[in-house]
């Protein structure tokens, strides 16, 4: 059994900055991490990333790396008591001299009033905060925090680092390397989803039911059972996935557009929701230039509503091939745009008389409808727009 009581993702945690894999824009030299190890002078800091990308590891390298005192606690379980408890340990550590680095793991799950809490001790540096998240700061920080502290954008871990991560695992281990082949470790990689502590998380339980023999491909798929998407239908993956989604319609990548679409509904996304989506598509993108896609569009809607998953995935990929292949005009979404404009700008513009219905013999006395003849493309020599407007073009 190589595994002991502490997780292997926990055992082969970096301890210096050199050796953190994957996230080189901000550890390597002359980027922000390295310079404020350099000149050990710690900022506060929200690190914004996806799981097992490693922010925890970051953090606690840099308490390290500054000798600060470094404190830890966790939005899910700690309370304000628990954050106040911390502050008077680091107002007794600024007294000594101490600096104090306190990490808060999803601080997005604390409410405003929670975060508020920090900010007299961020700004007079009594902490040195380091906030975790996986949802972006922009919408789940209060911007009183935002502004007193330094965004760091942390990758997903590429297919090459997570390799370079377990391989180095394999080597801490002592395992042979005809236990554990190139290719095992790759399909390793490519299961982890970019989550470094899910890829050595595969590799300890792989090798704990190989029982010392070699892993075979069976008990890699046995472990892993089927990869999870990143996703939550409320969150920035899934706006993030729906914006792909169309943009990829836009260009025409029918490619991109399936496998944005697959990945939307693998993920459990309402397929309503799509729909939806495509029916907005198709008269903002594709307007006068292909009108039937809207029916197209619309009959989509209706079938995913009447037939439902999994059978309305046909329609979904049906429609968005369509939709794809189309060809493109935002003429109407243009002109549209223009019309709110000038109808906010002329709120209060009087209709022409002649424009006017005339239910009445006083409202045609009063030259209410004089002069319109009903019949088709009737031309009219005072036009249709109200006279403020009357060389105004939107379409």
């Amino acid at each position: 059994m190589e595994s002991s009581g502490t997780p292997l993702a926990d055992r082969l945690r970096p301890t210096r900055l050199n050796q953190v894999v994957g996230q080189e824009h901000l550890t390597d030299k002359g980027k922000l991490l390295s310079e404020i190890v350099k000149s050990k002078r710690p900022i506060s800091l929200i690190f914004w990333g996806p799981p097992g990308s490693g922010k925890t590891t970051l953090a606690r390298i840099l308490a390290t790396e500054v000798s600060a005192d470094f404190k830890e606690l966790s939005a899910v379980s700690a309370s304000k008591k628990d954050i106040m408890q911390i502050i008077d340990q680091a107002e007794a550590n600024r007294r000594l001299g101490t600096l104090t680095i306190l990490f808060v793991d999803e601080i997005h799950r604390f409410n405003k009033a929670q975060q508020d809490a920090f900010l007299p001790y961020v700004e007079t540096g009594t902490i040195n905060l380091i906030g975790a998240t996986t949802e972006n700061p922009s919408f789940e920080v209060i911007s009183a925090l935002l502004s007193r502290c330094r965004v760091v954008v942390l990758n997903p871990l590429n297919e090459l680092s997570i390799i370079k991560i377990l391989k180095g695992a394999v080597k801490t281990l002592n395992i042979k390397q005809e236990r554990v082949s190139a290719k095992q470790l790759q399909e390793m990689a490519q299961l982890s989803g970019g989550d470094a502590r899910t890829a050595l998380n595969l590799l300890e339980l792989s090798l704990d039911l190989s029982r010392g023999k070699i892993v075979t491909e069976e008990i890699i798929k046995s472990v892993a059972q089927k990869q999870l998407p990143l996703h939550d239908k409320a969150g920035e993956s899934h706006y993030n996935l729906a914006s792909a989604l169309i943009k990829s319609l836009r260009g025409g990548d029918l490619n991109a557009s399936f496998y944005y679409l697959a990945r939307l509904i693998q993920a459990g996304d309402d397929p309503k929701f799509i729909a939806r989506r495509m029916v907005v598509f198709a008269s903002e993108d594709i307007g006068l230039a292909a009108p039937a896609a809207l029916n197209l569009a619309v009959s989509t809607f209706l079938a995913v509503e009447r037939v439902g998953l999994p059978e309305c995935k046909y329609n979904l990929f049906h429609c968005a091939a369509v939709l794809a292949k189309a060809p493109k005009s935002r003429d109407v979404a243009n002109a549209m745009n223009k019309a709110l404009v000038l109808a906010e700008a002329y709120p209060n513009l009087s209709v022409p008389l002649h424009l006017r219905n005339a239910p009445t013999k006083l409202m045609k006395d009063l030259g209410f409808n004089k002069g319109y003849e009903w019949q088709p493309g009737f031309k009219d020599d005072r036009g249709f727009m109200p006279p403020e407007l009357k060389d105004s073009e939107i379409f």
